[in-house]
C-alpha cells in the first residue's frame, strides 16, 4: 500500500515538472519568437500632429516634464513587481482598476489643460495596453494639445508579459506604450534614438526597449532648439544598463552642442543628479531601497542639471502611497547645454495622486 502510495505521488509530481517545463518552455518559446527588436540608432518620427507655430524672439520657453506611470499607479494602487516580484503578486496589484485607470486620466488631462507650456516630455504614456485596460491615452494627450505638433516613440511592445509567472491568469498581459512629445512649435525633424545596452536573457523578451526622443525646432537665431524626451532603464542593479545608455546620450547632446544648438534633455532618468542625496526625503530611512547618481564629471562642468531640491519627483510603490510613510526621491529632472539660461525649475507636489511621479516644470531662455 505504502509503495503504492509512493509510486502515485511520484507520478503525481513527475506530471507537474513535465507541466511547468512546457508551460515556461511556451512562455519563452513564444516571446523569443514574437520579440520586437528596434533598429539600432536613429530613425525618424512620424508626427501625429503638426504646429502652424515657429518659434520667434527672444522670449521664454516652458517645460513640462511627467513620468504619467501609465495612469495606473496613482496615490491608490501598489505594484507587484516591486512587492513580491516577478513569481506572483501576493496582496498587490497586477494592473489597477478600470475605475482608477481614468481617474489618473482625467487628472493628467486636467493637468495639462491646466499649465501652460511650450513643451511636454512625457513618459510611460500607452497606446494601447492590458496593464491600463486598453485605455488610449496618447489619443487623450494629443486631444488635449490640439495645434501642438506631437509625436510617439514606442519604448515598450511585448504582445504578452507572462509575469507573475505563477499567475497565468493575472499576468501583466500586451503592452505598447512609449514617450510622447509635444511642441507648440512646429519641428524641422522628429526623431527616435534607441538607446544601447539590454537585459539578460530570459528577461530581455519582455522588458522595455528604451529610447530617446529628439525634436529639432529651428530657431530667429539661426541654431537649432534641441529638445530630447528620455526615460533610461529602471530595476538595473548597479546601474549596469545605465552606464551603456548615458554615454550614448551624452555624445548626442555634445555632438548637438558643438554645432552651435541649444540643447535640453529631460524626463525620467531613474537616477538621482550628481551629489543629490537619494534619502533626502527621509533620510536613513531608505526601506530597503537604492538610488545611483549620475556622476558629479560625466558631463563638462558649464552644463546644468536642473532641477527642484525640496519636491520629490517618484514615490516607490510597494505600497499604496503615505504621505511621510513612502519613500521618495528625486529622479526626474532637466540637462541643459552652457547656451541656455534656466530661469526656474519648479517641482509640482501633487501627492502623487496620478502617478507615482510628480511633474516638473522649467523655464528657460536662449543666450
Amino acid at each position: 500500500m505504502i509503495f503504492m502510495k509512493n509510486r502515485l505521488l511520484r507520478r503525481l509530481l513527475y506530471g507537474i515538472l513535465v507541466a511547468l517545463l512546457l508551460y515556461f518552455g511556451f512562455i519563452f518559446g513564444y516571446g523569443w519568437s514574437s520579440d520586437w527588436q528596434p533598429d539600432e540608432g536613429p530613425a525618424p518620427l512620424s508626427l501625429t500632429q503638426n504646429s502652424p507655430v515657429q518659434m520667434a524672439g527672444d522670449s521664454t520657453l516652458r517645460f513640462v516634464i511627467w513620468n504619467v506611470g501609465y495612469c495606473g499607479l496613482g496615490a491608490e494602487s501598489d505594484f507587484f513587481y516591486d512587492d513580491e516580484g516577478m513569481w506572483y503578486s501576493g496582496s498587490s496589484m497586477t494592473r489597477s482598476p478600470v475605475e482608477l485607470v481614468e481617474k489618473n486620466l482625467r487628472g493628467a488631462v486636467g493637468f495639462l489643460k491646466n499649465t501652460p507650456a511650450d513643451f511636454y516630455l512625457l513618459q510611460e504614456v500607452d497606446l494601447e495596453s492590458d496593464r491600463s485596460h486598453r485605455v488610449k491615452q496618447y489619443e487623450s494627450f494629443a486631444g488635449t494639445l490640439p495645434g501642438y505638433a506631437a509625436a510617439f516613440a514606442i519604448n515598450y511592445n511585448c504582445n504578452r508579459v507572462p509575469i507573475p509567472l505563477l499567475e497565468p491568469w493575472n499576468a501583466y498581459g500586451k503592452v505598447l506604450s512609449g514617450l510622447a512629445t509635444f511642441s507648440r512649435f512646429q519641428p524641422s525633424a522628429a526623431i527616435r534614438y534607441q538607446l544601447p545596452g539590454q537585459y539578460p536573457m530570459p528577461d530581455r523578451i519582455c522588458q522595455l526597449d528604451r529610447c530617446a526622443a529628439l525634436f529639432r525646432i529651428p530657431t530667429p537665431k539661426g541654431k537649432d532648439l534641441v529638445v530630447i524626451n528620455i526615460h533610461n532603464s529602471a530595476y538595473d542593479p548597479g546601474d549596469k544598463i545605465k552606464a551603456i545608455q548615458m554615454p550614448y546620450l551624452r555624445d548626442i547632446a555634445l555632438s548637438e552642442y558643438a554645432k552651435g544648438n541649444y540643447v535640453v534633455l529631460g524626463g525620467d532618468w531613474n537616477q538621482c543628479p550628481p551629489n543629490f542625496r537619494f534619502d533626502t526625503f527621509l533620510p536613513g530611512n531608505t526601506q530597503g531601497y537604492k538610488q545611483g547618481n549620475i556622476p558629479v564629471d560625466f558631463f563638462p562642468e558649464d552644463w546644468l542639471f536642473a532641477y527642484d531640491p525640496v519636491t520629490p519627483t517618484n514615490r516607490k510603490a510597494r505600497d499604496p502611497y503615505v504621505k511621510g510613510e513612502t519613500f521618495e526621491t528625486l529622479i526626474d529632472f532637466y540637462l541643459v547645454s552652457p547656451n541656455v539660461r534656466v530661469q526656474s525649475v519648479t517641482g509640482v507636489p501633487q501627492g502623487f495622486q496620478f502617478s507615482d511621479h510628480q511633474p516638473v516644470i522649467m523655464e528657460i531662455s536662449l543666450r
